[in-house]
């Protein structure tokens, strides 16, 4: 974004995931699901950091999948989540800020 302005599809992309973030109860997930060994959590170590309800819980993590976020896959009866590195790698790059050019505006 500071290089070039942004596309409307990018935008768009971008646009779902920051609105996916807005709520803390998401970006707790994100926050939990990322820092989880081997970068995967099962759906049933979830919910027990939240005060909320399982179905809650089940919603917010479409939420995030659908935002393109998180990815999942069912192993038995458990859904295992994990954080996709090109979303965060989207977010970070619009995010950080450009080299020093000689002044603050």
């Amino acid at each position: 974004m500071v290089r070039e302005p942004l596309g409307e599809e990018a935008a768009v992309d971008l646009a779902k995931m920051f609105k996916a973030l807005g709520d803390p109860v998401r970006l707790r997930l994100l926050s939990l699901i990322a820092s989880y060994d081997g970068g995967e959590a099962c759906v049933c170590d979830l919910t027990g950091p939240f005060d909320v309800s399982q179905p809650t819980i089940s919603h917010h993590l479409k939420v995030l999948r659908e935002a393109g976020l998180v990815a999942s896959e069912r192993r038995g009866t458990w859904v295992y989540y994990w954080v996709l590195p090109t979303a965060l790698a989207k977010l970070s790059a619009l995010l950080q800020a450009p080299a020093a050019t000689g002044g603050a505006r």
